[in-house]
């Protein structure tokens, strides 16, 4: 709970028993690598902080190719919150691309939680608004630039994925093939 706490603390301040309650809402699990947290066609039920490992979330479109949107690791939130809001099936899955461990909490949880200390409103409007610009900015590299241009702010943005996600996830990510993306590295490593 802790790395949670520290997440919480940078936008808004809690007091001891402030923690206690948010250690009382969150629960913790252990996913092992490849299995779901959420699968498309579900209601999404939980929002995830990821503790440890790496997790991916993405859909699949009618001709059962994968699209992957995002991936979270340690210190990152995860989950369909358009789903988890509504209670309509989402259209997206969450995987462990690692060995992972989250804590979560369901939408009556997170209403309590909001009511007992107002300032996680602020928090999440915080968390929210830096998704949404990322998402921004994502949909303005894929449309403005190169695909090496997409995969070196990538690099730049997020060194710490490049050894952590194989490479047919971060080539759908950044809209590419594996084998250009496999081009593209030689490239940059080698010049040619």
């Amino acid at each position: 709970m802790e790395l949670l706490f520290k997440n919480i603390q940078r936008h808004v301040s809690l007091n001891d028993k402030e923690k206690k309650l948010l250690a009382e809402t969150f629960h913790s699990k252990k996913v092992k690598r490849k299995q779901f947290l959420q699968e498309a066609g579900d209601v999404s039920r939980y929002f995830y902080f990821v503790l440890e490992g790496c997790l991916r979330t993405y859909y699949t479109d009618k001709d059962g190719e994968e699209h992957v949107l995002g991936f979270a690791i340690e210190d990152w939130w995860a989950g369909d919150y358009a789903s988890l809001n509504s209670g309509a099936a989402s259209i997206f899955s969450i995987d462990a691309l690692e060995d992972a461990e989250v804590i979560y909490a369901d939408k009556t949880g997170m209403d309590k939680l909001y009511a007992a200390m107002p300032q996680l409103e602020k928090y999440f409007r915080i968390i929210f608004q830096n998704a949404l610009a990322a998402q921004f900015q994502r949909i303005t590299n894929t449309n403005s630039f190169t695909a090496e241009e997409r995969y070196v702010a990538f690099q730049k943005k997020y060194p710490q994925f490049d050894r952590r996600i194989p490479q047919k996830y971060l080539a759908s990510y950044l809209g590419i093939t594996p084998e250009f993306l496999s081009k593209l590295k030689k490239h940059l490593l080698t010049g040619k």
